[in-house]
Parts: structure tokens; C-alpha cells; sequence
């Protein structure tokens, strides 16, 4: 059986309604007490020639259960933010990719809703969830640049209208 690596390429999705409640959720990996990691969506695309916006909203629905796929209630407020991090992968997690990857791009998405809708968790990926305001939601992250994105969503959202739901 071959061994299949994560493709260095990812999506973070910062989820916020329109009262600046951010949606955190902690990975089942990351510890608990002070040492979890807590984080918006992330995740890997599938395969090198997927779209990310489909990584996006692929992520969402596996990680939370809010379908802003294609067709989904919520298509129409998933925005791709147009902007990528470059990091270093964390050493915990090099062993995910292949050999000599060290660095991953991540693009930045932003997902408004009109205000905060059930969660459902993917356990083996995370473990809880939480709703706070934008400040306190950004000092929670384990990730600067996750942080930097939420304290971001702010300026992206008021440049454009918010689309209700039908």
C-alpha cells in the first residue's frame, strides 16, 4: 500500500455571525486545559487540482456540519478573503507530509452568518466548540496567523453587504 502524504496546501475558514461572535473549535489532537489548541476550520485539499473555495467548503461541512457548498443554505456567505499565509509546519505534524515539505500555504476564507447555527463535530477531528466575541476569540488561537485572520474579519466584512438567506 503506498503511503499518501497531505498536500502542503490548506484553507483556514474564519466563522462569524453578524453580531462578531467567532466560532472556535479544539482539535482532538492538540491537549486539553491551557495546552489545547483551539482554531478556526482548517484543512488540506483533497487532491493538487481542487479549487480552494471547494476545499473551504468541504472543510466547513466535514469539521461543523454548516453546508456552504455549492447548493448549500449558506453558498452565498463563504468568501474567499483573496490573501495566503506561507508557514513552517509545526514539527508535530511533518510527519503528515512527504519527505523535504516543510512549508504550507494556507488561504484565507471568511464564512457570515446571520447569527450562530448548531455545531456538529467531526470527534475524531475535534472535540469542542465555543462562540466568542472577535477580541477574545483571536487571544484563544494556538495560531498567529489564525488570530490575525479573525481581527481581520472585521475590515472584510464591512467592505461588502451581508446576503440574507432567501
Amino acid at each position: 500500500m503506498a503511503l499518501t502524504f497531505k498536500i502542503p496546501q490548506s484553507v483556514l475558514v474564519v466563522i462569524y455571525t453578524l453580531q462578531w461572535d467567532v466560532l472556535l473549535i479544539r482539535r482532538a489532537d492538540g491537549g486539553d486545559g491551557e495546552q489545547a489548541f483551539w482554531q478556526s476550520v482548517t484543512g488540506s485539499k483533497d487532491a493538487e487540482d481542487e479549487n480552494w473555495s471547494t476545499t473551504a467548503a468541504r472543510e466547513v461541512w466535514e469539521e461543523t456540519g454548516i453546508d456552504c457548498r455549492p447548493g448549500g443554505p449558506w453558498a452565498d456567505c463563504l468568501r474567499d478573503w483573496q490573501l495566503e499565509n506561507v508557514y513552517t509546519i509545526y514539527p508535530r505534524w511533518l510527519h503528515r507530509y512527504a519527505p523535504g515539505v516543510s512549508h504550507n500555504v494556507e488561504r484565507l476564507f471568511g464564512l457570515r452568518l446571520p447569527h450562530r447555527l448548531p455545531i456538529h463535530l467531526a470527534p475524531l477531528e475535534h472535540t469542542a466548540f465555543k462562540w466568542l466575541p472577535l477580541s477574545q476569540a483571536a487571544d484563544a488561537c494556538f495560531s498567529p496567523s489564525n488570530a490575525e485572520a479573525i481581527l481581520c474579519a472585521r475590515s472584510w466584512a464591512l467592505n461588502e453587504p451581508f446576503k440574507s438567506m432567501p
